[in-house]
């Protein structure tokens, strides 16, 4: 499926002569032309394939200017009354927003360049605003006369700081409070920070510790059904396609529609939604997935001490046997490199 643009806004980020950030804005929207859409595509597609997301909603704050926030709500109260005419809305809009996020930046102490993209679009009946900054990447292409020229492109396999609000259910469902995704950041570096202050969103929900919860409740609630290896592996499969499915969609994993992939619970006449429901810890009836949880269900892992360890949960019980008294695991059959480097070193 492809997506629908409706606006696409592009302003950079620079540092000036006298050493301090600027933002440079542009004048008008971006034409739609299929090459447009295609970037607006490979963002879509980069954003929702990206692990590790929070989730969250806008808050109140007490500035003075106008927020993020109102400055939307402005420029969407426009759009949906005057669609044609809403370029005239959306730069202005979008400049507001640049300024604000040139204000978080300055407050946090932090230094970002880069083009700052604001794209309005529409997947699947659903319109979203996606705000990233990114930066340029060199290549060298090679023309008909065999001559090299070197050109920039933005590097969307960087993306690692954007945040995008899902204006559909802010419209309609506000109070869920879960209209806002964010790329968080990794190896203990926040870098959404200045972010999630430019844009005024509080984390409601950790993806990764929901994904977490629910690949575990699929594990434990398949435990429980007393099914062979076998048929464990092929509901895995399942799960796991499911997942595959609704993150190349942008959509969220719905419970219900999971519990389908899922065996029923004959002898106490419930299925895999309701075994949720009956946790300590209820699970959502919807949860954006985050494409880590894939993974976990197709491997074990694990890394500490020196030791790096992976394999397929198939082979647990088989090639692969743990003994939990000892904390030893048995392995029949060392891959073949990993043998030849034992033997040279033994």
């Amino acid at each position: 499926m492809s997506i629908l643009i409706h606006h696409f806004v592009v302003h950079q980020l620079i540092v000036n002569n006298e050493g301090k950030m600027q933002l440079i804005p542009r004048e008008g929207c971006l034409p739609v032309t299929p090459a447009l859409e295609q970037l607006g595509q490979q963002l879509h597609h980069t954003f929702v394939s990206k692990p590790g997301k929070g989730v969250g909603h806008f808050i109140e704050t007490e500035q003075e200017d106008a927020s993020f926030a109102e400055s939307l709500n402005g420029y969407t109260a426009h759009h949906e009354a005057s669609p044609a005419d809403s370029d005239s809305v959306f730069v202005p809009f979008t400049k507001t927003a640049g300024d604000l996020l040139l204000k978080s930046l300055v407050d946090t102490g932090q230094v970002e360049t880069g083009f700052v993209l604001f794209v309005h679009y529409e997947y699947l009946a659903t319109q979203y605003l996606l705000v990233t900054l990114l930066n340029t990447k060199a290549h060298v292409e090679i023309n008909q006369q065999l001559e090299l020229n070197s050109r920039e492109h933005l590097d969307l396999a960087k993306m690692q700081l954007a945040v995008r609000i899902d204006l559909t259910q802010y419209r309609i469902q506000p109070e869920q409070q879960r209209y806002v995704s964010f790329i968080k950041g990794r190896m203990g570096r926040k870098v959404s920070d200045f972010f999630m202050q430019f844009v005024g969103c509080e984390e409601k929900v950790d993806v990764k510790q929901q994904n977490k919860q629910l690949i575990s409740s699929v594990e434990n609630y398949l435990a429980s059904e007393g099914l062979d290896a076998e048929e464990k592996t092929a509901h895995r499969t399942e799960v796991s396609n499911y997942f595959k499915q609704q993150i190349d969609s942008g959509d969220s994993i719905r419970i219900s529609e999971l519990a389908e992939k899922l065996p029923r619970d004959e002898d106490n006449q419930r299925d895999f939604a309701q075994f949720t429901q009956g946790l300590e810890t209820p699970i959502e009836p919807e949860v954006q997935p985050d494409p880590a949880a894939i993974r976990q269900l197709a491997k074990f892992s694990g890394q500490g001490g020196g030791v790096s360890l992976s394999f397929d949960r198939k082979l647990l019980g088989d090639r692969i046997i743990y003994h939990p008294d000892s904390d030893t695991l048995t392995i029949k059959g060392i891959p073949p490199n990993l043998k030849d480097q034992l033997k040279r070193n033994s």
